[in-house]
């Protein structure tokens, strides 16, 4: 029988360790609220096949009427931190110009609430949701992007700076290049290898931009947020061997090695090279602007073997025997360990770490006034375990925050895939802590 509890407390973390939970703009919201702009989410989910039944994020969770309750949820489960994205088209909704008034005062509340609940506001610029008028000049294929949201962070910074704990450029660059530009899987829903390789480097400049104005306004603590996946040949032979390394390369290396090696990885750029913008050597001290902290977020591992095209990247993955989320991802605690390790060993070389995302989904029901997730604790139990690991030797392993704090809008997957600690009937919109839920809140308090 699966546990109900945590198996780690406080007690076992050090003392500046932080716990916290994450959400993003989009996904819970609610975009038709307080004068937000359209983002090329609207369009994707509005244009048939790209999301299931429709569904978009127009209430969500509606968070911008119900975040004190999300707040005091929070604070109930004895967390330390909540990671929040702003978004773009909320804040600008035309991307430039004239702000939302509404809209940075809506922020404004919400880390005032943080503050005043004694959570501390991890903020991240990014988190997919680009106003629909930058989408129509090119979005993240056009240069300029870098120096649009270089302004947009300057202007919601100038407001919330003093008062958030961390602020993060963007979330997840891999998706917001691969798998929105090359898979189409998520807005804009391209499908084009020049758009990918312009997206993959325009988004590390904006990046290098934004950060470059948030210190220039005196902000420390500033990072960059990104994912992976645990990379494995599908079998021994020399094909799936190539196949996962050149599959970590573009999921893993190529924006870590940007940022803190000023370049990219060689097997990558050989097939991206053909594609990029010109002159984008010149563009990595900008890039490489230093960080104070990396988020790492984690979720499975793919195995992964040659697809037979001989076109690049020529990949693809096959299904493994490890238990599966329902997401379909296979759950594999060791690559946690793997990336904390090996990020501090070959990239941040000192500096904190934190995991900034790491979950599951899993089809939770309400019964009897509660949800039983055994599965997700168990999760949590093996995860942490992964990062009490690092930590025992000797890396700077700062927090651990979980996806996610809400059931939420799944872009592509809509509303079916739950990853919350708290439950969300999308009718009502009641909230309903889990059994997980319920076991943080044991496990930290003091």
């Amino acid at each position: 029988m699966q546990t109900k509890e945590l198996a780690f407390g406080r007690g076992d973390f050090p003392e500046d360790f932080v716990f916290g939970a994450a959400a993003s703009s989009y996904q819970i919201e609610g975009c038709r609220f307080g004068g937000c702009g359209l983002s090329h989410w609207d369009t994707f989910a509005a244009t048939p096949g790209n999301t299931v039944r429709f569904e978009d994020g127009a209430t969500a969770c509606d968070h911008y009427h119900r975040w004190e309750e999300d707040l005091d949820l929070m604070r109930g489960a004895n967390l330390d931190c909540y990671r929040f994205s702003i978004s773009w088209a909320r804040v600008l909704p035309e991307g430039r110009g004239a702000p939302n008034v509404a809209g940075l005062d809506f922020y404004d509340r919400l880390v005032d609430g943080m503050l005043e609940r004694g959570l501390k506001p991890f903020a991240t610029l990014y988190h997919w949701d680009l106003p629909v008028a930058l989408a129509d000049l090119g979005g993240w294929r056009n240069r300029d992007i870098a120096q649009w949201f270089a302004d947009y962070a300057d202007l919601a910074m100038k407001r919330l700076g003093d008062r958030v704990a961390s602020a993060a450029t963007i979330n997840e660059p891999w998706c917001v290049s691969w798998l929105s530009h090359f898979h189409g899987e998520h807005a804009p829903g391209l499908r084009d290898i020049r758009a990918t390789a312009r997206a993959a480097h325009h988004v590390l400049l904006a990046h290098g931009r934004a950060t470059e104005a948030m210190r220039a306004l005196g902000m420390k603590n500033l990072g960059l947020v990104t994912n992976f996946e645990y990379a494995e040949p599908a079998d021994g032979g020399p094909q799936a061997q190539k196949a996962a390394r050149l599959y970590d390369g573009i999921y893993n290396r190529w924006f870590l090695s940007a940022v803190f090696q000023r370049s990219y990885p060689q097997d990558v750029l050989e097939g991206l090279l053909p594609h990029m913008p010109e002159g984008f050597e010149k563009d990595f001290d900008v890039i490489a602007a230093p960080v104070d902290w990396l988020g790492i977020n984690y979720y499975t591992r793919k195995l992964i073997t040659a697809d037979g095209s001989g076109r690049f990247p020529g990949f693809k993955d096959v299904p493994g025997p490890l238990p599966k989320t329902q997401m379909g991802w296979e759950v594999y605690p060791e690559g946690l360990y793997h990336f904390i390790e090996w990020t501090h060993r070959n990239y941040t070389k000192g500096l904190p770490i934190y995991v900034t995302e790491n979950g599951m989904a899993s089809a939770d029901r309400v019964s009897a006034g509660g949800v039983e997730d055994a599965d997700r604790i168990a999760f949590l139990n093996q995860h942490l375990a992964q990062a009490k690991r690092a930590l025992d030797q000797g890396v700077p392993l700062k927090g651990y925050i979980v996806w996610s704090l809400l059931d939420n809008y799944e872009w592509a997957l809509g509303y079916e895939k739950r990853f919350g600690l708290v439950h969300v009937d999308f009718e009502t919109l009641e909230r309903t802590p889990k059994a997980s839920w319920h076991a943080l809140a044991d496990a930290l308090r003091r």
